[in-house]
């Protein structure tokens, strides 16, 4: 499905933009299920013990209006396409996140991004915990996103291959223990725009947020944590080779050494 070009882009900046990947019939059907959750059912999901923090659309998660948009549309081919045929776990748990807008007023801040798996003592892992579990994200709008600072899935291009850099130059990757590094990025966020339907599909080593939202529209989007078959056995060894768990872009990169 996907092109080189396309295949080309993400391996060099880390992320994707495909538009109206998942039918509009099944965007409706998650919209009216998460505002229904919103406004019924409210925030959930709060387990203290295990550093969790509450969040909407708990009991959505595995719900399979939700996770059919993932396993029953070309998100699931364009994930084999980058990571391989046979390679792409189903996906059980997508999390719905509404971004409401700021007070009338309040102008919205520049974007803050961060690296997943580092633990904050409220994202499910203690301070000085870290891991890597996963291998991409696949962030799907559920509403249009039409401007900057609405909310937007933020991405920094290119923090993919800096940090398996960084990483290799500063001991390896156990410096997560004393959380997210901060160091001059190569490029400018990107705070990414598109229509409900809209897939964003970014590396799991890439610095990504979201940003305010200073309209006057709740930025709804789901995010899925897609995996590869050997996630668990690969760990936290892949932030220092971020290719091995993509078989069509090494694929793509040996063809070009090959060239």
């Amino acid at each position: 499905m996907l092109t080189q070009q396309q295949k080309r882009d993400f391996s060099e900046n880390g992320f994707l933009h495909v538009t109206g990947v998942v039918p509009q019939v099944m965007i409706e059907a998650a919209r009216r299920k998460v505002y229904h959750s919103i406004g019924n059912v409210g925030i959930g999901g709060e387990d203290l013990e295990n550093h969790r923090s509450g969040y909407f659309c708990a009991e959505l998660m595995a719900d399979e209006t939700i996770t059919d948009m993932y396993n029953k549309t070309p998100v699931f081919q364009i994930a084999e396409d980058l990571m391989g045929e046979g390679k792409v776990q189903p996906v059980h748990r997508a999390k719905t996140y509404p971004r409401f807008p700021l007070a009338l007023g309040e102008e919205p801040e520049f974007p803050r991004g961060h690296i997943d798996g580092i633990g904050s003592g409220t994202n499910g892992q203690a301070k000085g915990n870290y891991s890597r579990g996963f291998t991409a994200f696949a962030v799907v709008y559920l509403q249009d996103v039409d401007g900057p600072f609405s909310g937007n899935f933020t991405v920094w291009p290119k923090t993919h291959s800096f940090y398996e850099d960084y990483f290799k130059e500063h001991g390896g990757h156990e410096i997560l223990k004393e959380g997210m590094p901060r160091a001059e990025l190569p490029e400018e966020p990107i705070m990414v725009t598109g229509k409900a339907g809209d897939l964003v599909f970014a590396h799991h080593a890439m610095v990504h947020g979201a940003c305010q939202n200073g309209s006057a529209n709740v930025r709804l989007a789901t995010i899925a944590r897609i995996r590869h078959v050997d996630v668990e056995a690969n760990g936290a060894d892949v932030y220092l080779d971020i290719w091995r768990e993509w078989d069509g872009v090494r694929e793509l990169l040996e063809e070009e050494v090959a060239a």
